[in-house]
């Protein structure tokens, strides 16, 4: 009976380690960005974060590297302090060794446009159906926004060449 029963979640956990090596391997390759929203905890609608347009892209390497760069739409260059101060909110950028685990990928980041996230590890949940690839990001409080609201990030990508 136990050896049926051991058998049994053997099995299982070999089938779920295999679905997650499958969706590993289908996140590999370039994404763009179609959409970027931010979700309020509190039920406030939610909101684009980068605009209706914003721009971006996401590189899944075979061997593990997730290297990712998202724009606002309508930057554009910038002549004085405050207009680079402006640029800098409306951009991220980072790149580090992935790994994923069930319906989450985590990034430990070596390389970002916030220095505050060296070392850190980035977390990301995810959902593919065929070329289509959603993702939100864990509840935390938003310091860009005033009186800091716990918010999420949910993006919305199609695979690219």
């Amino acid at each position: 009976m136990y050896k049926k029963i051991i058998t049994l979640l053997l099995g299982g956990l070999l089938a779920i380690q295999s679905a997650w090596a499958d969706d590993a391997a289908k996140l590999v390759g370039n994404w763009k960005l179609i959409a970027f929203e931010t979700e309020f905890q509190d039920g406030s609608p939610p909101r684009p974060v980068f605009g209706r347009n914003p721009l971006g892209f996401a590189n899944f390497s075979p061997d593990g590297r997730l290297i990712a760069v998202l724009e606002a739409e309508g930057r554009k260059v910038a002549k004085t302090d405050e207009e680079r101060v402006a640029l800098l909110r409306s951009t991220v950028a980072y790149s580090g060794m992935y790994r994923v685990e069930g319906d989450k990928w985590i990034t430990k980041v070596d390389v970002a446009w916030n220095p505050a996230w060296h070392g850190t590890e980035q977390v990301r949940y995810f959902k593919l159906d065929g070329d289509r690839l959603d993702i939100v990001a864990a509840w935390a409080p938003d310091a860009m926004l005033p009186g800091s609201p716990v918010t999420r990030g949910v993006l919305k990508w199609v695979r690219s060449k």
